[in-house]
C-alpha cells in the first residue's frame, strides 16, 4: 500500500452515483480519510445520500457540475486524490443529445484536469468503459476521448507532482441503466426483452469496481490504463437465470450496441503488460513515467484482443446468481 488513507483529502466527482455512493462507503468502513468531498450537481441526490445512512463527519457535499471548471478549482483547494466518476452514460440519450454528452465527458474532464493542475492534486484517477475501445456509439466515443485526454495530460504536469491515470472496465451488476434489475422488472410480465441471444458481456459488482479503484490509485505511476480481469456471460444466459420461465423476445440490437465488448484491442496490446489479475496499458505515445509495469508483468503476444466473447472466464449459473444478489434491496428477488 503506497497511500495512507487517514491522512488523505479525496473528492469523487459523481459521488452521488452508483459507482460513488459504493467507492465513499468502502473509503469510510475501511480507509477513514481526512475528508470525502462528494462532487455531484444534483441537490436532491446528495439529500437523499446524506439522510440514507451517508452523514459521516468526514463527509462533505459539494454541489456543482464537472462542466463549471471555477467550481471545480474551488471544490479542489487541498484535495490530495481525485476519482473522476461523473458522466453521461446513458447510450440512447448520449445519441439524442450528442453535444450534452460532449459537454459533461469531454470537457468536463478537461476541466478536473485543469482544476487539478491548479490545485496541486497529487493523483487523478479517471473511470472509463470497455465502450471506449473501438468505439461504435457516442457514448464510448467521448469516453475514449477522454481517456486519451487523461493519459496524455501527464505531460503538462512536468515538474509538479500531479499525476492521471484511468480505469476501464466493463459492465458493472445493478448499476443505473443496466440489464439486470431491468430483466427483474419485465419478469413480472412473463417476457424478458434481449436485443441478440449471441450477446456477450463483461461484469463486475459495484463493490469490486470501487476496490479496483482504489488499488490502482494506490499503484499508479502516471498515463495508465487499468484493466482488471473479470468474467463474462451470455446475455440469454443471464435472462435464464434471473426469469427460468420466462419467454425471451429478440428485439434486436439497438443503435450503437455491440454484440461483444472488447477492453484491449490488438493495437494497444502491444504496449500492453499483463499481471495476474488486470491489465495495465502503457502510454504509447510519451517517454515520461507509466512504461515500467513490463518489469512487473508479461508482454502480450502480438495481436492479442481481450473480449466478452473469447474471454477463458465465464460466469457459472451459480456465480450469476450470486451476482445478481449483491444488487440493492430493491432489486433483490428470488432467482
Amino acid at each position: 500500500m503506497s497511500i495512507n488513507w487517514s491522512d488523505q483529502v479525496v473528492l469523487v466527482t459523481g459521488g452521488t452515483g452508483s459507482f460513488g455512493k459504493k467507492f465513499v462507503q468502502v473509503m469510510l468502513d475501511e480507509y477513514q480519510p481526512v475528508k470525502i468531498i462528494v462532487f455531484s450537481r444534483d441537490e436532491l441526490k446528495q439529500h437523499e445520500m446524506r439522510v440514507s445512512g451517508f452523514d459521516h463527519p468526514s463527509l462533505r457535499y459539494f454541489i456543482g457540475d464537472v462542466r463549471d471548471q471555477q467550481r471545480l478549482k474551488r471544490a479542489m483547494h487541498g484535495v490530495d486524490i481525485v476519482v473522476h466518476a461523473a458522466a453521461l452514460k446513458q447510450v440512447p440519450a448520449c445519441e439524442y443529445n450528442p453535444l450534452e454528452a460532449i459537454k459533461t465527458n469531454i470537457l468536463g474532464s478537461s476541466n478536473v484536469i485543469e482544476a487539478a493542475l491548479d490545485a496541486g492534486v497529487d493523483k487523478v484517477m479517471a473511470l472509463s468503459t470497455d465502450k471506449a475501445v473501438n468505439p461504435v456509439n457516442l457514448y464510448g466515443t467521448t469516453k475514449l476521448a477522454a481517456e486519451k485526454l487523461f493519459v496524455q495530460s501527464n505531460a503538462y504536469a512536468a515538474g509538479t507532482a500531479t499525476r492521471f491515470s484511468c480505469t476501464r472496465y466493463g459492465n458493472v451488476v445493478g448499476s443505473r441503466g443496466s440489464v439486470i434489475p431491468i430483466f427483474m422488472k419485465q419478469r413480472n410480465s412473463g417476457k424478458l426483452t434481449i436485443t441478440d441471444l449471441r450477446m456477450t458481456r463483461f461484469w463486475l459488482t459495484l463493490e469490486q469496481g470501487a476496490r479496483f479503484v482504489i488499488r490502482c490509485v494506490e499503484q499508479m505511476h502516471g498515463g495508465e490504463v487499468f484493466v482488471p480481469k473479470i468474467p463474462s456471460t451470455r446475455i440469454a444466459d443471464l435472462a435464464k437465470v434471473i426469469a427460468p420461465e420466462a419467454e425471451l423476445e429478440v428485439i434486436g440490437i439497438r443503435p450503437g450496441e455491440k454484440l461483444h465488448e472488447v477492453l484491449i484491442n490488438e493495437d494497444e496490446a502491444r504496449s500492453t503488460v499483463e499481471l495476474d489479475d488486470m491489465f495495465v496499458v502503457q502510454p504509447t505515445a510519451a517517454l515520461w513515467f507509466g512504461r515500467d509495469w513490463q518489469d512487473q508483468g508479461r508482454l502480450l503476444e502480438d495481436g492479442y484482443r481481450y473480449t466478452s466473447e473469447t474471454n477463458p472466464d465465464w460466469l457459472t449459473v451459480d456465480q450469476m446468481r450470486e451476482l445478481v444478489s449483491t444488487l440493492d434491496e430493491r432489486y433483490v428477488v428470488e432467482v
